[in-house]
């Protein structure tokens, strides 16, 4: 009786092992994102967006079984770190991901810079625009990283955290901040799908390249390296531009 009710344990054990290392390998590659309109974003429980479609049509070229999920960006980081997932975008290179990311060729050209109120005058040219001001930014993130670094050059500037970009355009139009620190496209439309009608882009900071990220220990070379090759083939053949022409967007050049 012992020995049977030991079998039956560890037969249980062993089933919920294969089960949970099936479910882990049940794709051939597996994606996170955030609601980041409007490189990613959700309708029903679709994931879309240009970054979407490209992933969708290397997998479809390489036959490969992919799943996009959108979560929220902590967890998303996380799934990724922990191997629940292989891959996460879209994203800023830094130094602190390298370490435990790969990353992809770069895939659309974007800019980070400053909104302000229409009755402000602001042309943003350079950072010493700003001095004065109280900025806003979405953070922790890529985003928020490179307000700092101009607030290690602009002492008289103030730095205001939000735990989404929404919030900040919020604040903004209701004069809580003088200004927001943001990616171009993003912030774009976030003004228009919260209608704020008074809030103007002022000039670009800096430019950026936004990549696929994947977890260096978790995923497969050779499969990332299929994946790779699939981008660029479509790149070359303007199939990457095309997508991205649909969003009003520009591809990055290969490396």
């Amino acid at each position: 009786m012992r020995k049977k009710v030991l079998m039956t344990t560890f037969l249980s054990g062993l089933i919920c092992l294969l089960m949970s290392v099936s479910s882990s390998n049940a794709y051939d590659l597996e994606f996170v994102t955030q609601d980041f309109p409007p490189f990613s974003y959700q309708i029903g429980s679709y994931v879309a967006g240009p970054a979407a479609d490209i992933i969708r049509a290397i997998c479809v070229d390489l036959d490969f079984e992919c799943a996009l999920h959108s979560k929220d960006w902590s967890t998303a980081q996380m799934d990724v770190k922990k191997g629940k997932a292989h891959g996460m975008f879209i994203i800023g290179w830094n130094k602190n991901r390298s370490t435990w990311l790969d990353f992809s060729h770069p895939i659309i050209k974007t800019e980070y810079g400053v909104f302000v109120r229409k009755s402000n005058p602001l042309n943003y040219n350079m950072k010493s625009d700003i001095k004065g001001y109280n900025v806003g930014v979405y953070g922790p993130s890529n985003t928020s990283q490179s307000l700092l670094k101009i607030k290690k050059i602009i002492k008289d500037l103030r730095v205001d955290f939000s735990p989404d970009s929404a919030t900040c355009f919020k604040k903004l139009s209701q004069g809580k901040l003088d200004a927001v620190y943001s990616n171009k496209a993003v912030g774009k439309s976030l003004v228009h799908r919260l209608g704020l009608k008074n809030i103007r882009y002022a000039g670009r900071d800096r430019s950026l390249k936004y990549y696929f990220g994947f977890n260096q220990r978790y995923t497969d070379k050779k499969v990332l390296d299929k994946f790779n090759k699939s981008f660029e083939k479509f790149h070359k053949n303007g199939v990457i531009q095309e997508v991205l022409s649909m969003y009003g967007m520009e591809s990055a050049e290969l490396k």
